[in-house]
């Protein structure tokens, strides 16, 4: 029926329709993870106990930061 060759090519092409749909999303949470694991070793480094993040930013402790929204800024 088929042999190892096509059955490879038939998988390579399943995974890249895949990526095209799912690449993105994908990438959207690989760089939110990544955000979130530097906040995580410079809270550790630091000696803080717990990082603050907020929409992928980090926010330290006493900095304010002044960028609060209201709940209707949506």
């Amino acid at each position: 029926m088929f042999g190892l060759s096509e059955l490879a090519i038939i998988l390579i092409v399943v995974i890249a329709v895949i990526a095209v749909k799912k690449g993105p999303e994908l990438a959207r949470t690989a760089g939110r993870s990544a955000r979130i694991m530097k906040a995580e070793a410079r809270a550790a480094r630091e000696g803080r106990a717990e990082p603050q993040v907020i929409q992928g930013e980090v926010l330290r402790p006493g900095a304010g930061g002044g960028t609060e929204q209201g709940s209707g800024a949506r």
